[in-house]
């Protein structure tokens, strides 16, 4: 199936500069009826996906490892049995990025809901993940300060975590780590968000891919061929 690409805000046919919009057969109100719609059916999805057991845990995609080289050093650990103490403190830490996203959900819709005209036509005539630019740039920053006491409160019931954010204090002094990586609650933090994102990411492409499949008919006016 065929779908419209809008990759800039204008492009030209001879010397005519066409609008990519209005060449689509739709008007500016369309588009943020559109991309609104997408908007929210990418947060829900996503949201639905990651805020449940094994969201994060059991997803490939997003499952939050130890970060750098402490998770070489967790493979030592292993080695030299203590496995336990390594796969309970990243099942904690997956947990609380679970615990932590269903939190995203009303902050995302409302954002959505919110979005101006203009924004939704930038987002129109913009690239494949212009919808998951949109709502990093929005909502990243909110989102984390949301996160991070959830995380914090989750990632505390784990004796580990305080050796984690000890040995990671010391490997950031020596560059081994980046700053928020040296402080497991920030690192979930930050992991989640990633995921958070990512998988609002692959709703959009499935959206563009085949808007028809959506049910939407302005999804499918807005997106489809």
């Amino acid at each position: 199936m065929q779908r419209r690409q809008f990759t800039s805000g204008v492009f030209f046919t001879g010397f005519v500069v066409v609008d990519p919009i209005r060449a689509a057969g739709f008007n500016e109100g369309d588009a943020a009826l559109g991309v609104r719609s997408a908007l929210e059916r990418g947060a829900n999805a996503a949201v639905d996906l990651l805020g449940r057991s094994d969201g994060f845990l059991g997803n490939p995609k997003v499952r939050i490892p130890l970060p750098g080289f402490l998770n070489d050093a967790a493979k030592l650990l292993k080695a030299t049995g203590g496995q336990k103490k390594v796969d309970e403190l990243v099942t904690a830490m997956n947990r609380a990025a679970e615990a932590a996203v269903p939190q995203a959900r009303t902050l995302l819709v409302n954002t959505a809901k919110s979005m101006s005209v203009d924004d939704a036509v930038k987002i129109v005539r913009g690239g494949d993940t212009s919808v998951t630019d949109f709502f990093a740039r929005k909502t990243r920053a909110p989102l984390g300060e949301q996160f991070l006491p959830i995380v914090t409160k989750a990632t505390q019931k784990v004796a580990l975590a305080d050796k984690y954010n000890a040995v990671a204090g010391r490997a950031a002094k020596l560059g081994l780590l980046k700053g928020d990586d040296a402080n497991i609650e920030r690192y979930v933090t930050g992991k989640s968000l990633d995921g958070l994102f990512l998988m609002i990411g692959e709703e959009e492409r499935k959206i563009r891919k085949d808007p028809v499949a959506t049910g939407s008919a302005i999804l499918r006016k807005v997106f489809g061929g």
